[in-house]
């Protein structure tokens, strides 16, 4: 009994080892919405795995260009995952894929699958809803701008700051002094959105200005602002029927050094002591300076600008200011144009409409805690 025992024993250990199976069920697709570099693949779980889950080290993915080899690794993920994402393709190249299921003593690879190539979508399905706001958004400006060619008197909320410019062109004009207008502060230039809106809300001062008679100053930093300034400066005079009261000199370039130009406008605020100060546009550290000065020369002074961190300063030492989106909507309102106050008018009820989203979604959000299936409506919003 005893030898049988022994030559079972022995008989055993030369035995060929049970061959590992492979994973199942490998399958690849293309990622959906992306550029065209990226192909998903799936598969079952290794028998490996689940019969010893300590012994498994986890799945190699290979892959080739052709069918017969060489296989290259493309990646490796560790038990427990099923699901590869290869983002490292060529779009229009295609590509043979296997799964090699790895223990510490033994591995196993599914047979070649291919061949298969990514490829890249037009359209991006999850990003429907910005499709549908721009749309949205587009069609109110276009309708906005129609109604204000077409004479609709479209409402645009009335600014303390905007009333107060003619009390102070009046005001300038009383005392026989000139105005001083600052379209931008020592560092910004033609390109910037602050200045340009600053420019049309020059051009109804300068009207203002040639109908009382009275001087108007314009100091630039820019040489290109400079040039624009002076050309809506002459059309408003001309508008206003008084060209031979324009002063082209009056719309100098000082320098482009932003503590010089500071420098040279304080020197005009204290020479010729203007009765009333606009700094409207851009600023930076000058903005306290330039306030200051005007301050203490007794002017009135409205101010207006976007840059958050400037306007305290003009809160603190200026009669009015603009704040932020203010000197868009002045622009807008002063100037009347259509396309303006279309896209004024259009941007209104495109933030209605953001507000009414997030308290929406802040709703719908919290009784999906309690309610799952209202939790669609965050995913639609912020798809990831």
């Amino acid at each position: 009994m005893k030898k049988c025992l022994i030559v079972l024993l022995a008989a055993g250990l030369f035995l060929p080892a049970l061959a590992m199976d492979p994973p199942g069920n490998l399958q690849v697709r293309d990622v959906p919405n992306d550029d065209g570099r990226s192909l998903i693949l799936t598969w079952d779980k290794a028998a490996a795995e689940t019969a010893d889950p300590a012994a498994f080290k986890g799945y190699r993915i290979l892959r080739s260009e052709t069918a017969g080899g060489p296989y290259a690794e493309a990646g490796y993920v560790f038990p427990g995952s099923l699901e590869f994402t290869d983002n490292t393709l060529t779009p229009g190249v295609q590509y043979y894929y296997q799964i090699n299921a790895v223990t510490f003593t033994d591995s196993a690879q599914t047979a070649p699958l291919g061949p298969v190539q990514s490829s890249a979508q037009w359209f991006n399905t999850a990003r429907a809803n910005i499709l549908i706001a721009f749309l949205v958004f587009t069609g109110l400006i276009l309708l906005y701008i129609y109604k204000a060619r077409h004479g609709a008197d479209l409402f645009v909320r009335r600014i303390a700051g905007l009333s107060a410019v003619d009390e102070a062109i009046g005001r300038a004009t009383e005392m026989g002094r000139p105005i001083l207008y600052l379209p931008s502060g020592g560092l910004s230039a033609v390109s910037d959105i602050q200045t340009l809106a600053s420019l049309v809300i020059l051009g109804r001062v300068a009207n203002k200005a040639a109908e009382y008679d009275t001087p108007l100053l314009v100091p630039c930093s820019d040489p290109l602002v400079m040039t624009l300034a002076q050309e809506i400066v002459k059309s408003s005079y001309m508008n206003a029927g008084r060209p031979d009261a324009y002063r082209a000199e009056n719309i100098r370039y000082l320098t482009n050094e932003q503590f010089a130009y500071t420098a040279g406008v304080d020197g005009m605020m204290v020479r010729e002591k203007p009765a009333a100060n606009f700094m409207i546009g851009t600023f930076y550290a000058e903005s306290l300076i330039l306030a200051e000065t005007g301050y203490s020369t007794g002017a009135i002074q409205i101010a207006g600008t976007a840059m958050i961190t400037q306007l305290p300063f003009f809160v603190a030492a200026c009669d009015y200011t603009l704040i932020g989106e203010e000197i868009y909507a002045a622009s807008a309102y002063l100037s009347k144009e259509p396309v303006l106050l279309g896209t004024i008018k259009a941007q209104d009820w495109g933030k209605a409409a953001v507000i009414f989203l997030i308290l929406i979604g802040a709703v719908m959000q919290t009784l999906a805690l309690k309610f799952p299936q209202l939790g669609f409506f965050a995913g639609w919003l912020m798809p990831r």
